[in-house]
């Protein structure tokens, strides 16, 4: 067996925040992503003399332990709470952005699968493009077009619902809608 000198969770702070981001846009923010991101560090832990460095990085190996976490716990789109989403970036005023979080989090629940998980692993867990491909076996430019109709997907949902004050607000998960548009 071999054992590779790099540890997967050598700054788990940040490791935690991405995962529950990405988990929270994937089954919704609470107790449930809670328990899935905790779950997901469990079993990190139990194999992390697996991890292999030359694979990818520590966050893309916790991403594929989370999504068969989500897949074991058959987490349906219906079963999605319509809470806010968290954002990797703290929050400044939940008060200022409680109102266009919960329009992004209905948005995003309404997405098909695939573009909730390309959202999820573009906007939650903040991995690049590029990182996203690796994931899946894809190249960059595909990956690339089908985030950017799933942000267009995404942007038609939040104009059919929009409010006149989601639209003075600038938060992360807001401009996710904006760049869809332009």
């Amino acid at each position: 067996m071999t054992i590779f000198s790099r540890d997967p969770l050598a700054d788990p702070e940040t490791l935690i925040r991405r995962i529950y981001a990405y988990v929270a846009y994937r089954i919704g923010d609470g107790p449930d992503a809670e328990d899935v991101t905790s779950e997901t560090f469990e079993r990190a832990l139990r194999y992390r003399k697996s991890y292999d460095p030359a694979k990818g990085e520590p966050l893309g190996w916790l991403i594929g332990i989370a999504r068969r976490v989500i897949a074991g716990r058959g987490a349906q789109r219906t079963d999605i709470p319509m809470g806010e989403l968290p954002d990797v970036a703290s929050v400044t005023s939940l008060e200022e952005e409680a109102v266009p979080r919960l329009a992004i989090s209905a948005a995003v629940a309404g997405l098909e699968d695939r573009d909730r998980e390309l959202i999820a692993l573009r906007y939650g867990a903040d991995l690049s493009v590029r990182q996203i491909a690796d994931l899946f076996a894809l190249r960059p430019n595909a990956v690339d077009v089908a985030l950017h109709r799933a942000r267009n997907r995404l942007a038609a949902r939040l104009e059919d619902g929009e409010e006149d004050d989601a639209s003075e607000i600038d938060t992360p998960a807001v401009r996710i809608g904006r760049r869809a548009r332009y």
